[in-house]
């Protein structure tokens, strides 16, 4: 049996919120939980939408977080 690690290099997640103080509460949490996986922040993209069954806007992101760079 073989055991091996391979590091992580590229990861992208998601994230909604009902407002823009949450989502960035769950995206700064996120990246600092990626920090110990030596990911850092590659892009971020976000979009708002509003959402007819809550009434209400929805605000969602997307982040790429990639490895360090070694420089």
């Amino acid at each position: 049996m073989e055991f091996r690690l391979d590091m992580i290099e590229d990861k992208v997640e998601f994230f909604e919120a009902y407002d823009l103080r949450t989502l960035e509460r769950k995206v700064d949490e996120q990246i600092m939980n990626n920090k110990a996986l030596l990911l850092q922040v590659g892009s971020v993209q976000h979009h708002a939408a509003f959402d007819p069954n809550a009434g209400k806007m929805l605000y969602s992101a997307v982040v790429h977080f990639k490895v360090k760079s070694r420089s």
